[in-house]
């Protein structure tokens, strides 16, 4: 009664009378009822409500019953789960074996796969979870072992192949033989944590069991021996597969293979590619790209190419690995071009090397000028699936900039925002570097600006870019405001930084600023280098001041600095600068006996002291001592020693250097043709003038407005007007446009022959076109002044003041010269104020001229006074100066009257 009271709502009086039963029977009747409620159709919770059976079961009440259902493993699955998920019921590890055996006899694999999983979370020990299936395995006397097999596995999956491999042990221990493809991935469990003398254990225990491996066996064992580097016996395992029947398959070889590329045994394993055919195998994408792999490990990029251009025969497409690997190498050894290519060769296959390797080609090509090749490479990326990245832009922009492209670095810039990639300050730094080199200030400050207006902070780099371009720009002022900008934010300056701007200070002759900061290097500990100390001893050199460059010399040397060409080249053109030529000789012979290099640098600023000395025989000399020495000469030496002999007019010796130019195989360019031309012109040397144009366009030196333009000045000056004429014609014939300059040779003709008709009609035509200048203004005056119409070379000049063509010293100082020379002093003294008030500075020539005018009008004072100024002015007086005052003075005493 009690029962039914517990559960009123049962209403089956069968069961009453079974419930009954239940208290008195036995362990086995228990049992047998349940199996018989499990096997029947009653509901199992309704029954399992009864808190008699509840409290009664037991894991031995359920283990008995699940070994009862062995004939139905779903139904003892559905039993197990009600259990646990329902009624809270801690299930025995027998429980769990006994029902795994049963699953897997009937080959439910999934759900027995899943109860291990289960099984395993309770971490039990390896050695007592293998007894109990042991148990369950001969208590419920199941026909296979596949259980066991299942178990080991589980441990394999979940990376506790150590225990799997027990499980193996304790089974053979027993007797009992796992499955070929159980112990397949215990091999390669074992193989995944390195542990390969186990491996080769484990092959010679189940080689002694009697079973037959499989491949998947032979490969684990062949891939163990590879790594352990011991090649004989994987020969001998191979050996071992082929003659045993096995089913062979590529994928063996190619783990031997790979074995072999990755201890650089190369040859051996293309030796093993070859041989496959004999196998009755072919060589597939793996053996293929593991060569490929294998080839570029040893640096062999040409074989593998040829092992690429096989595999492509062979119908394959390579991995993007492998041509990212080989298009890597070949552009690691310069092997641009093959690179490329094989880019090209592999596009049609839809294959592309990877993003990084993309980039580091693109670097290659721009850095090797192949700037076309780069952006081919650029565009192609998005049509393999390649999406470019900030180094790519990056890689890009600073190609542009470096090649002073900087509207196409910017719109790449453009690009780049667009594509929704952030700019770091690597492209910003090469946008400002590139803006600054061309001195376009105003836009890199922008780009700085711009920089920091994002959130990018710039760094030293980008600082000494900026600071580098105001120096060279002359605007110090900026320069260090920049400077101090910077170390105020906390960055440090660099050797490279404090070296621009002690170049800047150096060439703006401020040498005592340049010297303090070059103290300043040792407080925020920057080491000065070469190039600081070069441009330092430069400073001193050009100041006149070689004894402090020859200190500074010996200072760096003693801090173990190198001395190169750039260092000894200002000391040099120093002591040459100074008047002594002789020391600077001296100094290179004891460089050359100490074995010191010097280059066409410093024999050119020897050369160069020389010629400007008018020295040229020793300046010869020098040249054939330093050549038989090794020193070579360039175009710089040669272009020096032309310069010396044209100002001697030595016609034949220019034509021996000339000779001797072409025979180290150098030849003049445009500048040197154009200078030698134009000094024979004006020598009146017009044959050996029109001799080197010949030679010029003989060599394929083409003549532009300049050298035209010597020649027809020198055409000029002889009165040859046709023949300068026709010149001019060919120069427009050749897409020339005659200047200033060649227009002005035809204008000072006019004026010199005193047709100042034509030469007005001449000049009326060059401001129709903008073409003139003070130069042509200035021929005018003085062919006016020449002809003593003084008043029209005044109204000249009025002209081109309201013209707004600046006059400069001669064009006041020719028309000062005719009033004096007509005893107007008044006049030219009202000129020379107006030039005064101007801004126009008057040269020594502009005072001589003046200075006679009032010595000549009596005025000694007043011509005395202007030598005083000019004196003042740092315009120093010369030879005529002096002679006009004498000249004054003595005009003076002549008409003072004599004592009585």
């Amino acid at each position: 009664m009690k029962l039914t009271r517990h559960c009123p709502h049962l209403k089956n009086h069968n069961f009453l009378r079974k419930q009954r039963t239940f208290c008195a029977s036995t362990d086995s009747q228990f049992v047998a009822s349940l199996t018989e409620f499990v096997r029947g159709n009653q509901s199992w919770r309704v029954a399992f409500n009864n808190s008699f059976i509840s409290q009664t079961l037991k894991p031995h009440h359920v283990e008995k019953v699940l070994v009862q259902t062995l004939d139905d493993s779903r139904l003892a699955l559905r039993f197990f789960n009600f259990l646990g998920l329902h009624k809270n019921f801690n299930h025995s590890t027998t429980s769990f074996c006994i029902l795994i055996h049963a699953l897997v006899q009937s080959s439910h694999y999934w759900p027995a796969s899943s109860l291990l999983q289960t099984l395993l979370l309770r971490g039990l020990n390896p050695e007592g979870l293998f007894e109990s299936f042991l148990d369950s395995y001969r208590r419920c006397n199941v026909s296979t072992t596949t259980g066991f097999d299942l178990l080991i596995q589980t441990y394999v999956q979940n990376r506790r192949e150590a225990d799997g491999l027990l499980i193996v042990k304790l089974m053979m221990d027993c007797g009992l033989l796992p499955q070929i493809r159980t112990l397949s991935g215990v091999l390669n469990g074992l193989i995944r944590i390195r542990q390969f003398h186990k491996v080769l254990h484990l092959f010679d225990e189940i080689v002694n069991s009697g079973l037959r491996p499989d491949v998947y066996v032979y490969t684990a064992v062949i891939q163990a021996l590879c790594e352990l580097k011991d090649f004989t016996r994987a020969r001998e395992v191979i050996q071992q597969m082929e003659s045993s029947g096995c089913d062979l398959s590529v994928v063996t070889y190619n783990v031997f293979i790979r074995g072999l590329c990755k201890n650089q045994r190369v040859w051996e394993a293309i030796e093993n590619k070859n041989l496959l055919g004999n196998k009755g195998l072919r060589a597939d994408v793996g053996t293929y790209c593991t060569l490929i792999f294998g080839l570029c490990k040893v640096e062999e990029f040409e074989v593998g190419e040829e092992i690429m251009n096989e595999m492509i025969e062979s119908g394959f497409v390579p991995s993007e690995a492998a041509v990212s690997s080989l298009v890597d190498g070949l552009r690691k050894k310069g092997k641009i071009e093959n690179a490329f290519d094989l880019v090209n060769k592999v596009k049609k296959f839809g294959v592309a090397p990877s993003l990084f390797v993309y980039n580091a080609l693109i670097n290659y090509l721009c850095k090797d000028g192949k700037f076309d090749e780069a952006e081919s490479l650029f565009h192609d990326m998005g049509h393999k699936g390649l999406f470019p990245n900030d180094v790519t832009y990056s890689v890009l922009i600073d190609s542009f900039c470096k090649r002073g492209k900087l509207d196409v670095a910017l719109l790449f810039l453009g690009k780049m925002t667009e594509a929704g990639i952030k700019a770091t300050f690597y492209p910003y730094s090469s946008l400002i570097s590139g803006h600054c080199k061309l001195g376009k200030l105003s836009a890199a400050k922008s780009l700085f600006d711009e920089m920091i207006a994002s959130g990018l902070k710039p760094n030293v780099v980008i600082y000494t870019s900026l600071i580098s371009g105001y120096c060279k720009e002359g605007d110090l002022h900026m320069a260090f405001q920049l400077y101090h900008e910077m170390t105020g934010k906390g960055i440090s300056p660099s050797t490279y930084t404090f070296t621009t701007l002690i170049s800047g200070l150096c060439r703006a002759n401020r040498m005592a600023e340049a010297i303090k900061l070059f103290g300043e290097m040792t407080e925020w500990n920057v080491v000065p280098n070469e190039v600081t100390y070069n441009v330092l001893i430069e400073g001193h050199c050009m100041e006149g001041n070689s004894v402090r460059g020859f200190e500074l010399l010996d200072e760096m040397v003693e801090k173990g600095l190198v001395p190169d060409s750039y260092t000894y080249r200002p000391l040099i053109s120093g002591l040459c600068s100074m008047g002594r030529v002789s020391e600077a000789r001296e100094f290179m012979n004891d460089l050359q006996g100490e074995q010191y290099k010097l280059n066409e640098m410093c024999l050119s600023a020897l050369l160069h002291g020389y010629c400007k000395e008018g020295r040229l025989d020793e300046a010869l000399d020098a040249c054939r001592e330093m050549l038989g020495r090794g020193m070579a000469m360039d175009l710089v030496c040669y272009s020096i020693l032309i310069y010396g002999i044209l100002r001697q007019q030595d016609r034949r010796s220019i034509i021996d250097l000339l000779k001797k130019m072409h025979d180290q195989g150098l030849k003049p360019d445009n500048v040197l043709y154009t200078t030698m031309i134009d000094a024979n012109a004006k020598a009146g040397n017009l044959k050996m003038a029109f001799g080197l144009w010949d030679i010029m366009v003989s060599e394929g030196c083409l003549p532009n407005v300049v050298t035209y333009t010597a020649l027809i000045n020198g055409l000029c000056k002889i009165g040859l007007v046709d023949k300068a004429e026709l010149l001019c014609r060919e120069m427009l014939a050749n897409n020339l446009v005659p200047n200033q300059n060649t227009y002005g040779c035809f204008l000072d003709y006019l004026t010199r022959e005193g047709n100042m008709e034509k030469a007005e009609q001449l000049h009326d035509v060059l401001l129709e076109g903008f073409l003139t200048n003070t130069v042509t203004y200035n021929i005018l005056i003085r062919g006016f002044c020449k002809l003593g119409r003084i008043h029209e070379a005044a109204e000249v000049l009025d002209n081109m003041i309201d013209r707004g063509i600046s006059p400069d010293c001669i064009s006041y100082s020719t028309i000062i010269y005719e009033y004096c020379r007509r005893g107007d002093l008044q006049e030219a003294i009202k000129l020379w104020e107006s030039m005064l008030s101007r801004g126009v500075n008057p040269d020594t020539v502009a005072y001589n001229f003046l200075i006679y005018g009032c010595c000549v009008s009596g005025e000694l004072s007043k011509a005395f006074e202007l030598r005083d100024d000019m004196m003042r002015k740092g315009v120093k007086p010369n030879r005529v100066t002096y002679n006009s005052l004498i000249h004054g003075t003595c005009l003076m005493s002549s008409v003072l009257p004599t004592a009585d």
